[in-house]
């Protein structure tokens, strides 16, 4: 008789989710209608906002609460668990530009970064990242630094067919 031994099957080790793609005005730097960008993967808040926090909180202190406006996401859940504690989570339909997410922390203060639609190319990004969390240039709100993105987008893409004629 022969026995067949299988080794064990060994479980897998949790990969980490990706760092948050963000971008912040430098300390000290004067306070805006935004204090920075941030570029999420997706737009699953459950999924997004645990490595947005990682990032956060050792910066700003513990992140409390967060509030969006639903606009842009499509199931904004009550709390979301972060590593160590809970963020919960509220949403405000006129009151908040829908392209910023407001970040409240406990004792600290509050913070609003312009949020950058998943789907946005890498060069569009790096450009609202840019005029987020610099200190020059006119202060603009969330949607109008989107908006002001997509018109250069534009104007630029129309002088290139132009210069290719």
């Amino acid at each position: 008789m022969s026995t067949t031994l299988f080794p064990s099957q060994s479980q897998p080790e949790p990969v980490p989710a990706p760092a948050a793609r963000l971008a912040l005005k430098a300390d000290g730097g004067s306070r805006g209608l935004v204090d920075g960008a941030w570029w999420p993967r997706s737009r699953d808040l459950l999924s997004e906002l645990p490595a947005l926090t990682d990032v956060l909180d050792p910066l700003w202190g513990r992140i409390t609460r967060v509030a969006v406006n639903p606009a842009h996401w499509p199931v904004v859940p009550h709390q979301v668990p972060v590593h160590g504690h809970t963020v919960k989570v509220g949403w405000f339909t006129p009151e908040l530009d829908p392209h910023k997410l407001l970040l409240l922390s406990y004792g600290k203060g509050r913070w609003d970064l312009l949020i950058i639609p998943p789907e946005t190319g890498a060069a569009s990004a790096a450009r609202l990242m840019a005029a987020a969390s610099g200190q020059d240039g006119p202060p603009l709100t969330a949607s109008a630094l989107i908006a002001a993105d997509k018109t250069l987008h534009a104007a630029s893409a129309v002088t290139a067919v132009q210069v290719g004629m």
